[in-house]
C-alpha cells in the first residue's frame, strides 16, 4: 500500500513539472497572419506571458499594441480578450502545441469567426 502511495505521488510530481514546463513554453513572441472578412491576410503578433494559470501580454495587428485582458490557462488551452479600437471585446481561444512549438488561435470578432496558426518569432 505504501509503495502505491509513493509511486502515485512521484507520478503526480512528474506530471506537475511537465505541465509547468509546457505552460512556460507559451511565453514569448508569436507571429502569424489572420484572414479578414474580405480574404486579405493581415500580419499579427502576440507577445504572451504566463504566470501560474494567468496569461497576459499584448496583440498587435495594426496600429498600437492592444493589451490582453482576462487571460486564463487550463492545461494547454487558453482564453483571453482584447478591447478593439471601437471598444468592443474580442474573444480569443487557443491551444499551445509544445511538440510543434505552435499555437492555434480562434478569434470571435463581432460574430465573425477567424482562425490562425502562430509560430514562435525568430524560428
Amino acid at each position: 500500500m505504501k509503495r502505491k502511495i509513493v509511486t502515485t505521488a512521484a507520478l503526480l510530481c512528474c506530471f506537475a513539472v511537465c505541465f509547468a514546463s509546457a505552460l512556460a513554453g507559451l511565453n514569448g513572441k508569436w507571429i502569424g497572419s489572420i484572414k479578414g472578412a474580405h480574404g486579405k491576410h493581415y500580419p499579427i503578433t502576440f507577445t504572451i506571458n504566463v504566470s501560474g494559470d494567468k496569461l497576459y501580454g499584448s496583440v498587435q495587428l495594426t496600429g498600437d499594441p492592444k493589451r490582453i485582458n482576462d487571460g486564463k490557462i487550463t492545461g494547454t488551452d487558453f482564453t483571453f480578450a482584447v478591447t478593439g479600437e471601437d471598444g468592443n471585446t474580442i474573444a480569443h481561444t487557443g491551444k499551445y502545441y509544445a511538440g510543434g512549438d505552435s499555437v492555434v488561435m480562434n478569434v470571435d470578432y463581432e460574430g465573425t469567426k477567424l482562425h490562425t496558426t502562430l509560430k514562435r518569432a525568430g524560428k
